[in-house]
């Protein structure tokens, strides 16, 4: 009954089951029997749950062909013993009781402290594997190089120096409040990972605040974080009646001081959250004012006009406020002041104005006009539609003819240009006839080594690429049709390869039929 009495004791203390504690105490006393004994004896321990008796018994399997006499006897010897006996079941042989000695006293305790602590370890893991996403609180049980390890009661947890707070310090003792982030399990044990500068831990702190948040009636769409110093969290409510931004300030900022003390004064913008990708990036660089913005949804970027006065606001410290508002939308930002803005353009309708002008030989007024209807190239001149051209105010579709004949004449001469400089700088006709190359292309190509069908198949996708997108280029590949264009150059590699396999065979047999022909 002693033993019953300390597994329960220790079961209670290390909250593990009484089971396991019984098991690693026959395991330890089993150790001992091995070592009495012999250790090539199949010797088993095991405790009576009711009474606490230990019972020791040496177990002996019915073989065939015997292998080890210690574990093994012949299905003859065993049926003289056991009537009955067949392969594979055991015999049974009770061994008296040990009498423990010192050393076999102390390598019980081994295992069982150790098997003890390996159940701990298991139920602690159990416990907070499905935890991760949680706020926990704990006490701070020592502090090594920065790194703080937590007390949370059942489990310790570690505080890595790099998830805490800038100029933040614990002393052993002192309260923390932290967000689980991940949960291992090592070879030492489970390791619980704590962070506060994780953008989650502000997030369930707002809700831990908010209970509209808890509720789900307003939901955190995303935060962006500078640890310590600026946060941005975007709100969305699923009830139009209520304010998401007031409902996370509360009364009088209650709700967003308790989280701004626990962040250490951590300045907080909460923004509301929109679908469209332009309200969301104006509403995310608040407190700027934006008076325009231009998207371009293939790359994710969006460019933002603000007034002078507000560059500086719009930018923040150190870019902070652009660079916060970016993490939280998920979009590149450019910011332009309307100053800037408004000479890019002049200077961008000056360019394209001059470019018509010089390609097709017409006075500003006609350039003009293009630009302001929105062209940007003489190819998009060339090939848009006669009726679309005419309806421009002052033309009609004998002028409109007329500039597309221009534009081609003048897109034809380009062409011929490009293409002598493409054989001056020694591009080869083969790579000229792959399709997906325009002359312009072919002599940027020349202009950068690629001369030959071997140089263009050497090359990777993202390297052609980049070759054909310098200078500002509108009509480079996209990186699946620079790999289909290398492939085809590639082809040639293959060719010799099958001509060969296809010739080996007729030779093999002539081989095989000139020495038939021989014999």
């Amino acid at each position: 009954m002693e033993l019953l009495q300390v597994a329960d004791a220790v079961a209670r203390e290390k909250n593990i089951d009484r089971d396991e504690v019984l098991e690693a105490m026959e395991q330890a006393i089993q150790k001992a029997g091995r070592s009495k004994y012999g250790h090539e004896h199949d010797i088993r321990a095991r405790i009576d749950r009711k009474t606490g008796d230990i019972h020791l018994t040496r177990h002996l399997e019915v073989v065939e062909t015997v292998e080890n006499e210690a574990t093994q006897v012949t299905l003859p010897y065993a049926q003289r013993r056991k009537p009955g006996a067949k392969i594979g079941d055991f015999l049974v042989d009770p061994l008296p009781p040990i009498d423990f000695g010192r050393i076999a006293a102390q390598t019980a305790k081994q295992v069982i402290v150790q098997k003890v602590r390996d159940a701990e370890r298991k139920r602690q893991f159990n416990e907070y594997k499905d935890r991760n996403g949680e706020i926990v609180n704990g006490l701070v049980k020592r502090v090594e190089y920065g790194n703080v390890t937590v007390d949370l009661g059942r489990a310790e947890a570690i505080l890595r120096r790099d998830e805490l707070l800038p100029r933040e310090h614990f002393k052993n003792g002192d309260r923390v409040r932290a967000y689980i982030y991940d949960v291992r399990e090592e070879p030492r044990g489970p390791q619980i990972f704590l962070s506060r500068t994780h953008p989650m831990f502000m997030a369930k702190l707002f809700a831990q605040e908010v209970p509209e948040i808890y509720d789900g009636i307003i939901e955190i769409r995303a935060v962006a974080r500078d640890p310590g110093s600026r946060a941005k969290i975007a709100v969305h409510s699923n009830d139009s009646s209520i304010d998401p931004v007031g409902a996370c300030v509360g009364m009088r900022g209650s709700r967003v001081q308790a989280v701004v003390g626990e962040l250490q004064g951590e300045k907080i913008d909460i923004i509301p959250w929109s679908g469209e990708a332009a309200t969301f990036v104006v509403n995310a660089l608040a407190p700027a004012e934006v008076a325009k913005v231009v998207l371009d949804d293939d790359n994710r970027r969006i460019e933002v006009v603000v007034p002078d006065d507000q560059l500086s606001l719009a930018i923040g410290r150190r870019g902070q406020n652009v660079r916060l508002a970016s993490m939280l939308t998920g979009w590149d930002i450019d910011i332009l002041t309307e100053q800037e803005e408004s000479e890019r353009r002049s200077e961008e309708i000056h360019s394209r104005s001059a470019l018509f002008m010089q390609a097709l030989d017409v006075d500003d007024v006609i350039a003009h006009l293009l630009v302001a209807e929105g062209f940007t190239s003489v190819e998009e001149i060339a090939f848009v539609e006669t009726e679309e051209l005419a309806e421009i105010e002052g033309f009609d579709e004998s002028v409109a003819d007329e500039l597309k004949q221009r534009a081609l004449a003048f897109l034809e001469v380009q062409d011929e240009q490009a293409n002598e400089r493409r054989l001056e700088l020694g591009v080869e006709d083969i790579v000229a006839e792959l399709t997906g190359f325009t002359a312009t292309q072919l002599v940027k190509l020349g202009e950068n080594g690629v001369k030959t069908l071997d140089d263009l198949a050497d090359l990777a996708g993202d390297e052609l690429v980049e070759i054909l997108s310098k200078d500002g280029a509108k009509d480079a590949p996209s990186e699946e049709e620079a790999n289909a264009i290398i492939m085809a150059a590639r082809a040639h590699w293959f060719e010799g390869e099958e001509q060969d396999g296809a010739a080996a065979a007729p030779a093999a047999d002539g081989g095989a039929g000139g020495q038939g022909a021989q014999a």
